[in-house]
């Protein structure tokens, strides 16, 4: 998976982070994982579309993978931050995002506190509101942690074994009222968007829809017979429509507009 890739601990800010790069010359593409999860669980069903277009990074925020918890880690403004200071201080420029669930919540924040430090963002099983028709939210599950998860924690987290539990509790606080992001605020993002989901989502399909519609320069693609690890169930679907996206990135003319719509024909 790390074929031809510098992984390593960064100083971030007074922060050890797990920080991975791969070799190459193009564009600069940050990888934002999801919830819950590390770079290394999902970027390989990604990777393939932009290794050979682009420079590809990735780096496990706080309380995930190989990163330790900090206070605050957990909440999204946090970790906007986070990716704000990753960017700045090791891409050191505008960069395009791809983000998975949590991570394409962090990657539409970053553009509406700091559009110059984004080209384009591919956001991947992402809703932009805390009340999006979430399950868990009304009932949030018990927590089980496995034999197997413990052991993958211990083996990477510098976190003490308790912290898991902890971190776990804290994500569901977190998600059952955050994010926050308003269409209005969704409507100040000027950089092409990739809205990418499974048609059998955790959040609703019209949720979804909305988020696409905020966007003043957005693509929707629904993959049919797919969930929300639709990376993982539809891996080479995944990477034709990113490679699609990135092929060209100017604003798209169609035959028969309808929300792109020229103003003198709408």
């Amino acid at each position: 998976m790390f074929q031809r890739s510098t992984s390593e601990y960064i100083d971030l800010r007074g922060h050890q982070v797990w920080s991975v790069q791969w070799r190459n010359k193009g564009e600069p593409v940050l990888f934002l994982h999801g919830g819950l999860s590390s770079t290394e669980s999902w970027d390989y069903t990604v990777l393939p579309a932009v290794q050979k277009t682009h420079h590809p990074y990735a780096y496990d925020r706080s309380a995930h993978g190989r990163t330790g918890s900090r206070d605050g880690f957990y909440h999204f403004d946090f970790q906007t931050d986070e990716a704000i200071a990753y960017i700045e201080d090791v891409i050191k420029g505008p960069t395009h995002l791809i983000g998975w669930s949590d991570g394409g919540i962090i990657a539409l924040m970053v553009a509406i506190k700091r559009p110059d430090l984004v080209k384009s963002i591919v956001a991947i099983g992402t809703n932009y509101h805390w009340d999006a028709g979430l399950a868990f939210n009304e009932a949030p599950p018990e927590i089980n942690i496995s034999e197997e998860d413990a052991a993958k924690f211990a083996s990477r987290s510098p976190d003490p074994a308790h912290m898991q539990e902890v971190i776990i509790r804290k994500a569901y606080e977190v998600w059952a009222v955050e994010p926050t992001m308003t269409t209005r605020e969704l409507a100040r993002i000027s950089c092409p968007v990739l809205v990418l989901t499974g048609d059998d989502e955790p959040f609703s399909n019209h949720h979804t829809i909305e988020l696409y519609e905020a966007l003043a320069d957005g693509r929707l693609a629904i993959i049919p017979g797919s969930s929300h690890f639709v990376v993982k169930e539809k891996p080479e679907v995944v990477q034709a429509h990113i490679r699609d996206f990135y092929r060209n990135l100017e604003y798209p003319e169609t035959k028969w507009p309808r929300l792109r719509a020229k103003p003198e024909n709408a």
